[in-house]
């Protein structure tokens, strides 16, 4: 398993399929045969460099485990990370990850995000 890097990666996996949990978003897009990769992003809302290393490194040994087995071929996965995701169980992530992935391998996303009006 690779890791997504460039920004391009990240961008064009926004424009995938969506599925919202209560601790994170996962996003998954086809790469066109580059076989399984992923990607973390918790950005500064979140909390202070501390509280966002701990939850990137929650998060890459849920991938780490997840991915091999429940991940989608040939797709990127990409974990946003959401505000009560540093307090959450980690076995229960673990389930809201299986979850996540079994519907992203359905084809059943969550709706798109409405567009902000007034963006500058």
């Amino acid at each position: 398993m690779a890791v997504l890097q460039r920004r391009a990666d990240f961008l064009a996996a926004n424009r995938g399929l969506r599925v919202a949990r209560p601790g994170f978003v996962l996003l998954a897009r086809p790469n066109g045969g580059r076989g399984k990769r992923y990607g973390i992003t918790v950005t500064k809302k979140i909390g202070n460099a501390v509280v966002r290393n701990r939850m990137k490194r929650r998060f890459r040994e849920l991938l780490r485990a997840a991915l091999p087995d429940e991940g989608l071929p040939d797709h990127d996965h990409v974990l946003i990370g959401r505000e009560g995701g540093i307090e959450r169980d980690f076995a229960k992530m673990r389930g809201e990850l299986s979850f996540a992935l079994s519907r992203a391998a359905d084809g059943k996303g969550d709706p798109s995000r409405r567009r902000r009006s007034g963006r500058k």
